[in-house]
């Protein structure tokens, strides 16, 4: 079921913060639900990882938050329940024509479907980018498959456009 803005809850009702190892079963769970969809998308490049493997992944990230870390798991909660995540982490190009310059590049970014459409992904990637600018990063970058045109049309909304183009082929 699709909902309009008018129906999201008040961007104050959702909350952001760092992930901690106790939300990893509620990060797995909704990036199952996103891997579903990916695996839709494109079969032969996208898999559903086990439940497990993906909650003991965020769990051992967490363990030892440092302030100081290079990348960050975040979370948006509403009314006490984790509603989507987000992990950026800080990058530079290795390609010596780039100009020397730090990224925040968003490396996931996934709502729970229940509660897409309501502002909480808008609201995760502008946490995310805050958390990139505060230890200097001078772009924010992210991929999206060429298919999942939801995707593209949020990240236009967003401000994002098109600065590289990948281009695979089977081999």
């Amino acid at each position: 079921m699709l909902f309009s803005m008018s129906d999201a809850p008040s961007p104050a009702a959702i909350t952001s913060r760092p992930a901690a190892p106790e939300d990893a079963a509620a990060i797995a769970h909704i990036l199952l639900e996103s891997a579903q969809y990916h695996a839709r998308l494109d079969p032969e490049r996208y898999s559903v990882p086990a439940l497990e493997t993906i909650a003991a992944h965020y769990r051992e990230r967490q363990l030892l938050p440092d302030a100081n870390a290079e990348h960050i798991t975040l979370v948006a909660e509403l009314s006490g329940e984790i509603v989507g995540f987000i992990d950026a982490r800080l990058e530079q190009s290795p390609d010596p024509m780039h100009r020397r310059m730090i990224y925040c590049h968003i490396a996931e970014i996934a709502v729970g479907a229940r509660h897409q459409n309501k502002g909480v992904g808008a609201q995760l990637l502008r946490a995310a980018e805050d958390w990139g600018c505060r230890r200097g990063a001078e772009y924010a970058s992210l991929e999206q498959h060429a298919a999942n045109t939801r995707a593209i049309a949020f990240y236009q909304r967003m401000g994002y456009g098109p600065a590289s183009i990948t281009a695979i082929k089977r081999l």
